[in-house]
C-alpha cells in the first residue's frame, strides 16, 4: 500500500458537444474563469507571455477560500494547458496538472482535467481533504466548462457588463471603510434588510445578507468579496438570485483632484430557464438583462451615494481641525 507521503495522481473528464478550439480557449484565457468556473472568485496576472503565464488565484474549496500562485504553460497546439502552483496553501504541499482538450469530431471534444499533488505532513486527515477537494471542484468546472461551451453564440447574449461611477469629494480611506465594514451596511443603506460578514483570513470575506429589489421583491445573496485596502474590492456571489447564474463585480477606487472616482462595475449571466418563472411566461432574455441591470444600478448607486455623504461628511469634518492646527 502506498504511503500517505506519496504523490496522488487524479484524473476527471467530459465530452463537451462544441468544438475544441473554442473549448481550449475558454481553458487558456483565465479571464473568463470567475464567470464560467464556480470555484473561481478572482485570477490576476503576475506575468504573461504568449505560451507562459503566472497567476494569483482565490478560489473556493470545500467551503473555505484559498489563494495561490501557479505559473502555466499554455500549447494551443497540442489543446493542452500545464499548470504548477509555486505557492500552495494548507493542507496542500505541492500541486499540479494538465488540461487536455481532445477532438472527437468537428463539433465535439473530450476534456480530461489531471491533477497531481501531496499533503503538508502526509496525513492521511490532509489528504482526505484534498481529495473531495479536488474531486467538487473539478466536477463543478468541467461542468460549467461544459454548459458554457455548448452554449455558443447564446452566451453572448446570456452576458451583460455594465458600470456606474460616482465623482466623491473625499478620501478614498473613507470610502473604501464605508464599503469594506459591510456590518455597518444594515443600518447605513436602505436596501438592506440583513447582514452577516465573516473574515477569518484578513481581507478575505464572506458576506451574507438580505437586499431589497426596486420592486419590493427580497433577495438573499452569498458573496466572497476579496479586499485590496483603498483600492479595490472584488466580489464573487455563490448564492445568487433566482435569475442569475453568475454575478462578479468589483468596487474600484481611483483618485483624482476632485477627491476620488468610485465605480462599481458589473458581469453578469442570466439564466434563460428562470426567465418565465421570475418574470412572466412572455418575458424574454432581453427582459431579464433589463430587468437585473436597473436592479443592480439602483442599489450600486444608493450605496454610492450614502458613501459619498459618509466620506464628505468626514472630510468637512476633518477640515475646522486641519484649520484650527494651522
Amino acid at each position: 500500500m502506498a504511503g500517505h507521503t506519496d504523490t496522488r495522481h487524479v484524473e476527471h473528464q467530459i465530452k463537451v458537444l462544441a468544438p475544441a478550439e473554442g473549448v481550449y480557449e475558454l481553458i487558456a484565457d483565465v479571464t473568463h474563469w470567475p464567470r464560467v468556473f464556480p470555484p473561481t472568485v478572482h485570477i490576476e496576472h503576475e506575468q504573461l507571455s504568449e505560451s507562459e503565464e503566472r497567476i494569483r488565484l482565490w478560489a473556493t474549496a470545500n467551503g473555505a477560500v484559498k489563494t495561490w500562485t501557479s505559473r502555466r504553460r499554455l500549447d494551443a497546439g497540442a489543446r493542452r494547458v500545464e499548470f504548477r502552483q509555486e505557492i500552495s496553501q494548507p493542507p496542500v504541499a505541492a500541486m499540479g496538472g494538465t488540461w487536455i482538450v481532445e477532438p472527437i469530431a468537428a463539433s465535439e471534444c473530450a476534456v480530461r482535467l489531471l491533477h497531481d499533488y501531496r499533503a503538508v505532513e502526509g496525513t492521511a486527515e490532509n489528504l482526505e481533504w484534498i481529495d473531495r477537494a479536488v474531486d467538487r471542484n473539478s466536477t463543478a468546472e468541467l461542468g460549467a466548462l461544459k454548459s458554457t461551451a455548448e452554449l455558443g453564440s447564446d452566451r453572448t447574449d446570456l452576458m451583460l457588463a455594465f458600470e456606474d461611477t460616482v465623482q466623491i469629494a473625499g478620501s478614498a480611506r473613507d470610502v473604501y471603510e464605508f464599503i469594506y465594514d459591510a456590518t455597518q451596511w444594515v443600518h447605513r443603506l436602505p436596501h438592506v434588510a440583513r447582514v452577516s460578514l465573516q473574515e477569518d483570513t484578513p481581507n478575505i470575506q464572506l458576506l451574507d445578507m438580505d437586499t431589497q429589489a426596486p420592486n419590493g421583491s427580497v433577495h438573499t445573496t452569498t458573496s466572497v468579496r476579496i479586499c485590496f485596502p483603498e483600492n479595490k474590492i472584488i466580489y464573487k456571489q455563490i448564492v445568487l438570485p433566482a435569475l442569475m447564474s453568475v454575478h462578479t463585480g468589483c468596487w474600484l477606487l481611483e483618485e483624482n483632484a476632485q477627491g476620488v472616482a468610485v465605480t462599481s462595475q458589473h458581469t453578469i449571466v442570466i439564466k434563460p430557464s428562470a426567465v418565465a418563472a421570475v418574470l412572466g411566461a412572455e418575458a424574454t432574455v432581453a427582459d431579464a438583462r433589463n430587468f437585473v441591470r436597473t436592479a443592480l444600478s439602483t442599489n450600486s448607486l444608493a450605496t454610492l451615494d450614502h458613501a459619498r455623504s459618509f466620506a464628505e461628511h468626514r472630510s468637512r469634518e476633518r477640515a475646522p481641525r486641519a484649520e484650527q492646527g494651522s
